[in-house]
């Protein structure tokens, strides 16, 4: 068995894998990496090499599907499987860079809390908008990272470099899962992706947005344990 190692989006916590966690457990040792060192994607990509087992399986959400991408590049000798989750091969458009500016002012005038709240609707499908459990665990990493760390993962992905010319050389089972109503990554990036990455599989996950491994956890637990015994 294979050790997997899970690294979080913005914002998140371990809490973002727990379903997943569980799930995994009799597949191989896990760990969560650490998000919350380094001030750019390659930089934090390094301080989770640091301490990742010498070869183990791959799994990156939303932001850490960026720094998943930049693992590959930096060790693709150790990753033995990449599942890339809600995520872009992608640099940041003006718009979007413009959009994170607006957040970290946001956050540095002490609005954090009114931007938490915006985050958790753009992150859910409509249909889970309401779900109080999604609601708090969502809320709840995001004030556990805090502000500081929000504002430093923000300018690591306005600066992130496009990955799109890379994905050719990644040479290992590839599963990459969107949900059907990602509005922040949407489904064209994760069909991109796939096609990019020799041999990859692509996963639509029904009445799911952003946040795929808490909204749908029994449809992300299916696909990852078929991509670890593939």
């Amino acid at each position: 068995m294979s050790p997997i190692v899970l690294v979080p989006g913005l914002l998140c916590t371990p809490e973002v894998f727990q379903p997943q966690i569980l799930a995994l457990w009799p597949h191989g040792p896990i760990t969560v990496a650490s998000t919350l060192s380094g001030q750019s994607i390659p930089e934090i990509a390094t301080h989770i090499l640091a301490s990742a087992p010498p070869r183990f399986a791959l799994v990156g959400i939303s932001m850490g599907g960026h720094i998943s991408l930049e693992i590959m590049r930096q060790a693709p000798e150790r990753v033995t499987r990449l599942a890339l989750l809600s995520t872009s091969a992608r640099s940041d458009t003006a718009e979007q860079t413009t959009q994170r500016r607006a957040m970290i002012g946001q956050a540095r005038a002490g609005n954090f809390s009114a931007l938490v709240e915006q985050f958790v609707k753009v992150i859910l499908h409509p249909i889970h908008q309401n779900e109080a459990i999604l609601r708090d665990v969502i809320s709840r990493m995001c004030h556990t990272v805090g502000v500081d760390a929000f504002v430093r993962q923000q300018e690591a992905l306005i600066a992130r470099a496009d990955s799109r010319s890379s994905l050719a050389a990644i040479r290992v089972p590839t599963t990459v899962l969107v949900g059907d109503s990602d509005v922040l990554t949407p489904p064209e990036c994760s069909e991109e992706l796939a096609a990019g990455i020799p041999g990859a599989r692509l996963v639509l996950v029904s009445n799911c947005g952003h946040g795929s491994t808490l909204e749908q956890a029994d449809a992300v637990n299916r696909a990852l344990i078929e991509w670890l015994k593939g």
